[in-house]
């Protein structure tokens, strides 16, 4: 059975150094594993929303999410029902409908989460917003338009209301520490499904 896990979190909550972790856990244990961080740049869908992400006003925030959304469906189409893959490991998924207004949001997660796959190795990492910020800015990258103290105080409030049935793991602390926490998880469902 293929393994499903996301990594989500608000921007420099460190998702793309857990999702390398975790991937090096399981290609160790000789599984075919496949990595897809959202927006890819490997398909039109993420480049035109990172190319909106990059942008500032409310049509660029639209373009965006709709982007980032087909951009997740098509990584969903591709390679959840491939046989050659044994585990799929995403970075950000459907947590990306908190950006939408609220009330929308919540409808859109609600149809989302009913109709693309989750798991029970779905995890948000919750950095707090002064955390996220001060390691995004020793990153050497373009800011994008949440990347803003007021944009992520908002953004790790409206997370709240989706990350019910997510784990939660404290973001603030190491990579080593949120790792030990996330392969935990991840091996107690191996050892149920397996």
């Amino acid at each position: 059975m293929k393994k499903f896990i996301v990594i989500d979190g608000l921007d420099g909550s460190g998702k793309d150094t857990q999702v390398r972790m975790i991937a090096e856990m399981y290609e160790k244990q000789g599984r075919n594993v496949v990595i897809r961080s959202h927006p890819c740049s490997d398909n039109k869908f993420g480049r035109k929303s990172k190319a909106a992400l990059l942008k500032t006003g409310k049509i660029n925030h639209l373009k965006a999410t709709i982007y980032f959304g087909l951009d997740a469906i098509r990584s969903v189409v591709k390679y959840a029902r491939n046989d050659d893959v044994d585990v799929l490991i995403f970075s950000r998924y459907i947590l990306a409908v908190m950006y939408l207004p609220d009330g929308i949001n919540t409808i859109v997660y609600k149809i989302v989460s009913f109709i693309l796959p989750t798991s029970d190795c779905m995890f948000f990492l919750d950095v707090s917003p002064e955390e996220s910020l001060r390691r995004i800015g020793s990153r050497n990258e373009d800011t994008e338009m949440f990347e803003n103290i007021e944009s992520l105080r908002e953004n790790r409030l409206k997370s709240q209301k989706f990350t019910y049935n997510w784990n939660v793991i404290p973001g603030d602390d190491s990579p080593e520490v949120i790792s030990e926490k996330i392969k935990k998880i991840c091996l107690e469902t191996d050892k149920l499904i397996g």
